[in-house]
């Protein structure tokens, strides 16, 4: 018997669909047990992977921590060592950008076991039509029905959603963040919302705006958040919420930030190909249209987004979110990316309380991105 301990993240989208996989996959391969431990999502998005790699032989990831991770040599490699066949599969089945994201200098280090991207989301039977564009968004928030997340890391996120969204995607030129007019112009819009929704949601994150919204009637509807699935489908919560495409501000939805986890191998993994086998199986049609989806998953395979019944528990989530997936922007595939985002997040959050200027903020972000954004 083959023993592969896995860590993920504390929600069911994170946990228990593969806590349910791992029992599917016993039945099918008798002699692997894998076993899930969680961790918080705020760890999710920032711990470093050394000690978890050492610890864990699976690992549920956020994709900009594979060029560093990768650089370590933490991570197993999945390509050219007897999947490719199914690995080919796979980039022919991802979600704009998602299977991609988990490549580093021509390997492929993760697969795209969860799809994600900022999106809108808002209570059917107390807004019949949600608002489209950012000026209907801002005319809805200033009546008081609008919430909108706005912890470190999804002010910084949606900071670059804004930005590539209006055609300046960050860190275009190795060593920038964004153009002071580019950064302002998605800043300007950022204090507005921020003056018209609860001063709570600059500690808020995408799961407390979604329980707000589905446990009271207060707030109809929130712009830019990092989609849930669990939150569409029926007896999940008291309301159920439908996702939709992010606003616009003239063209399109391009530029969201891609989110999402990924299933990884670590290098120490105590059966390599045994762990590998089984993040294939795990990212694969058969699981994600299944076991993955009906124990809490969003899957990453495209033949989950447009299976019918998946859509028709979700309320279209996977429809009605798409166009945004396929448009979203990737952030760079850098080493010290991590380390800027931990850092800028908290200095965009200060910014929006008032308690930084634009100007200083631009100041340090600028010199971050000297520092940590630089081309290789």
């Amino acid at each position: 018997m083959t023993t592969l301990r896995g860590i993920t993240w504390e929600h069911p989208r994170g946990y228990d669909c593969v806590v349910g996989a791992a029992k599917a996959y016993a039945e099918r391969v008798p002699d692997v047990d894998v076993q899930w431990d969680f961790r918080s999502l705020q760890a999710f998005a920032d711990a470093p992977l050394a000690q978890l790699s050492a610890a864990y032989d699976l690992l549920v990831i956020d994709h900009p921590h594979v060029p560093l991770a990768a650089e370590a040599g933490l991570l197993a490699v999945l390509d050219g060592v007897g999947f490719d066949d199914q690995l080919a599969r796979l980039a022919a089945q991802t979600v704009g950008a998602s299977h991609a994201s988990y490549g580093y200098r021509g390997h492929q280090y993760g697969l795209a076991s969860d799809a994600a991207a900022q999106v809108a989301v808002y209570r059917p039977d107390l807004l019949p039509e949600p608002p489209r564009t950012w000026e209907a968004v801002l005319e809805l928030a200033a009546a008081g029905r609008v919430l909108w997340p706005a912890k470190p890391v999804d002010a910084f996120s949606s900071l670059v959603t804004l930005a590539a969204h209006a055609g300046a995607p960050a860190n275009a030129e190795s060593g920038t963040f964004l153009s002071d007019d580019d950064a302002l112009s998605a800043l300007d819009l950022m204090h507005r919302l921020t003056a018209l929704v609860p001063e709570r949601n600059l500690a808020d994150n995408p799961i407390q705006v979604a329980e707000l919204l589905s446990t009271t009637d207060e707030w109809s509807y929130a712009p830019l958040l990092f989609g849930y699935t669990n939150y569409s489908r029926a007896g999940f919560r008291p309301r159920r919420l439908r996702y939709i495409d992010m606003p616009t501000r003239g063209s399109g939805v391009a530029g969201s930030l891609l989110g999402g986890a990924g299933i990884a191998v670590s290098a120490a993994a105590v059966d390599l190909d045994a762990a590998r086998a089984f993040a294939f199986w795990l990212a694969g049609e058969e699981a994600q249209r299944g076991t993955y989806f009906d124990d809490g998953g969003q899957p990453g395979n495209a033949a989950a987004w447009t299976d019918p019944r998946l859509n028709d528990a979700t309320w279209d989530f996977f429809r009605g979110t798409r166009a945004t997936l396929e448009g979203a922007y990737v952030r760079p595939r850098l080493p010290g990316y991590i380390e800027f985002q931990d850092t800028a997040a908290p200095l965009v959050n200060a910014t929006l309380r008032r308690e930084l200027t634009d100007e200083q903020l631009l100041r340090s972000l600028a010199g971050l991105a000297e520092q940590l954004l630089v081309h290789l």
